[in-house]
Parts: C-alpha cells; structure tokens; sequence
C-alpha cells in the first residue's frame, strides 16, 4: 500500500512542479516550487521502485496520471483548451499504461508459478 501512496504523492509533486513552471513563465519566483516539485516527484519514484513495483508499470502510471491531471489543471487554471483529439490522446495513454500493467501482472504469475 506503501509504494502506491508514494506512486500518487510523485504524480502530485510531478504536476505541481509542471504548473509552476508555466506560471514562472510570468513570475520567476514559481521557479523554485518548480524545482522542489520535480525533486520531490523523482524522491518518491525511486522510493516506488526500490519497494519492488516494476519500473515500466511505475513509470506508466506516473508519466500517464501526469499527462491527465495536467491537461485537466491547466484547463482550469490557465483556461487552456481540452480538444477532444487531446481527450483521444490522454484515453490512449491510460489504455497503454493499463495494458503494461496487466503484462506486468500475468509475467509475475507466470515467474511464481515456475
């Protein structure tokens, strides 16, 4: 349970880190939550890891949940446009991530059974 709350805090930190820098764009001093943001995130992610979730699953999740809530904050807080072309993408993306995941879970069974 550990290493999933750890996977959300990264996905959080990561989008936190990713609004500040497009409002750093206007005032500079967003650069430093920027900065702790993205920290942060890789802190939590090797934390992720290093409790034995595989890399690829980790990192599918992150970089997809990422991609979703950042489209989704950016819409509301920086009224940028949400296209349903974008909304195909994001669905696409999370179709992926969930497909890795359920290879990743049937090649764990697969390494236990032998």
């Amino acid at each position: 349970m550990t290493k999933w709350i750890l996977l959300a805090c990264a996905i959080l930190s990561e989008v936190t880190g990713s609004m500040s820098l497009k409002a750093a764009l206007g005032h500079p001093g967003w650069y430093a939550v920027t900065a702790v943001g993205f920290v942060v995130a890789f802190a939590c992610l090797s934390q992720v890891l290093r409790r034995g979730m595989p890399l690829g699953v980790a990192y599918g999740i992150w970089g997809a949940t990422g991609v979703a809530l950042t489209a989704a904050a950016s819409a509301v807080v920086f009224a940028e446009p949400i296209t349903g072309t974008m909304l195909a993408g994001i669905v696409l993306i999370i179709a992926g991530v969930l497909t890795v995941e359920l290879g990743s879970q049937h090649a764990a069974r697969n390494r236990e059974a032998a």
